[in-house]
């Protein structure tokens, strides 16, 4: 396997299992609805399902119409960062990184999604009065993924207007 498809694959197939391992212990060790403190007033593991899209958006007790709208909209971005991935043209691979997190946590829920019909959620944030929607390991590198992408774009578009001068 060519480096540039090994950097595409082992990110986003890290974050795959590392998703569905810790999903896998959350249903193991924590009932549903259940909360284990693990900073007390800031951080706790906790046990939650959410039909919707990230931070509970379209979270609906059924799932409907907007189940078939979330996997079909989950499988259109995988196919989209699949395509965008194979036509890069300098084969960045910071820009590579980004697509490879943003794929693997893309699949992630979509591995949920597809075999519960809804996504396990169990980190938990609040700072003061402020809570945090929760959220799980697949979110994360969709964020840092899409945080290292925008970053990194930026830097590349920067880069190339000083280059023309």
């Amino acid at each position: 396997m060519r480096p540039y498809y090994l950097l595409l694959a082992l990110p986003a197939v890290i974050v795959i299992i590392l998703d569905q391992v810790s999903k896998y212990l959350v249903v193991i060790f924590i009932p549903l609805f259940g909360t284990v403190p693990v900073i007390d007033g800031f951080f706790n593991l906790v046990h939650v399902r959410n039909r919707g899209m990230a931070f509970g958006l379209m979270n609906r007790s059924e799932p409907g119409v907007a189940f078939y709208l979330l996997v079909f909209a989950s499988i259109g971005a995988i196919i989209l960062l699949l395509y965008w991935s194979f036509h890069l043209k300098d084969r960045d691979w910071k820009i590579t990184l980004g697509l490879s997190l943003i794929l693997g946590g893309a699949v992630g829920n979509m591995i949920d999604r597809l075999r519960l019909k809804e996504v396990i959620d169990f980190l938990d944030v609040s700072i003061g009065t402020y809570h945090w929607p929760s959220f799980n390991v697949a979110d994360s590198a969709i964020t840092l993924g899409a945080f290292w992408l925008a970053i990194n774009l930026f830097k590349a578009q920067g880069a190339g207007r000083k280059a023309r001068g």
